[in-house]
């Protein structure tokens, strides 16, 4: 795997993948809101999935957009401005 890929092919890829885990963490969530009642352990196991995907899908968001979103469970990040 010696072809060289431009800088607009990779930043498709990488907006092609990012794309991907957003249904992914959409699919996973509702995933384990259907397992909720019937099996608590697959429900458990889809939020860990879920989890794993918005991890993925924020490090992509960082990479297309630094600085913009990034917010997760905690709320917004803070960016250190570096001089």
């Amino acid at each position: 795997m010696t072809d060289g890929v431009d800088a607009d092919e990779l930043l498709r890829r990488i907006r092609r993948a990012r794309d991907q885990a957003r249904e992914e963490v959409r699919i996973w969530q509702v995933r384990g809101a259907e397992l909720e009642r019937t099996d608590p352990e697959g429900a458990r196991e889809a939020r860990i999935r879920g989890l794993a995907y918005e991890t993925v899908l924020g490090a992509l968001d960082e990479i297309v957009a630094p600085g913009h979103g990034g917010t997760g469970p905690g709320g917004a990040r803070e960016v250190k401005q570096v001089t």
